[in-house]
């Protein structure tokens, strides 16, 4: 990718500089409110599935000193981005990234080093919007990273409960509208499963839901205080500001 294809964008307050392209897919909130809610601690490895340039990975990696991720990204470009990215936020000793189809075979895994219940932690921001239901982008990098078949959601969220280990944890984000599809697909494999609803404002409709889902388990269902992202007059919430630039963790309840 050329230099001028590419720009260098400081998130979480500063506290992370990210090479990304000019067109195309951009990081965003959904990325940050993912890291902020994966309750990763030192010593555990974690996998983000879709990773684009880190954002997720390596927020979260910044966040919780002592841990290791592994970047999944199926576009070798976006994936040398993540490499850098890693680099010049002095992670790259902790952090490796992996070219990789999320929906490929065990065995395209095992070659790249990426083993079956190898993590503690698994995070995702699967793409989610169906082109035949919804209105996708003509460009091919955004076509990649938002739209997806109906079948993809349940590809991802095994291959997450592959990569997990027993009783370990996948956290997501997936559109409030789509929230019954995500629980039919971690059915099979996950159980424990808390909900976070996103509010853009108070009172309105969600329009994102944070997911924690714990591998094996058989605890039913919760639903978590929502987070509201602006106040009634449009500026960031407390509480989104805290998390969305001050790197706070998005705490879920016991």
């Amino acid at each position: 990718m050329r230099a001028d294809d590419v720009t260098e964008d400081a998130v979480v307050g500063g506290r992370l500089l990210l090479r990304q392209p000019r067109r195309g897919h951009r990081v965003g909130h959904d990325a940050i409110l993912l890291a902020a809610a994966t309750d990763a601690t030192r010593g555990d490895h974690v996998i983000e599935l879709g990773a684009g340039v880190g954002a997720a990975g390596l927020a979260l990696a910044q966040r919780v000193s002592g841990s290791t991720a592994t970047l999944v990204e199926i576009d070798p470009s976006l994936a040398a981005l993540a490499e850098q990215n890693a680099m010049q936020n002095g992670l790259a000793d902790r952090v490796e990234v992996a070219v990789l189809d999320v929906t490929g075979s065990d065995e395209a895994f095992a070659s790249e080093g990426v083993m079956p219940g190898a993590a503690v932690r698994v995070l995702m921001n699967p793409p989610f919007n169906d082109p035949a239901r919804q209105n996708v982008s003509h460009d091919p990098q955004r076509r990649l990273a938002h739209a997806a078949s109906p079948r993809t959601q349940e590809q991802w969220v095994a291959r997450a409960a592959w990569l997990l280990a027993p009783s370990g944890v996948l956290t997501l984000i997936w559109r409030a509208d789509g929230l019954g599809e995500v629980l039919s697909s971690l059915d099979k494999h996950f159980g424990r499963v808390a909900v976070m609803p996103v509010h853009p404002r108070p009172h309105a409709a969600a329009i994102r839901v944070l997911m924690r889902a714990v591998k094996g388990s058989s605890a039913p269902l919760t639903i978590a205080p929502g987070l509201t992202l602006n106040d009634a007059n449009g500026r960031p919430s407390a509480e989104a500001e805290s998390i969305l630039r001050g790197g706070e963790t998005l705490r879920w309840p016991a």
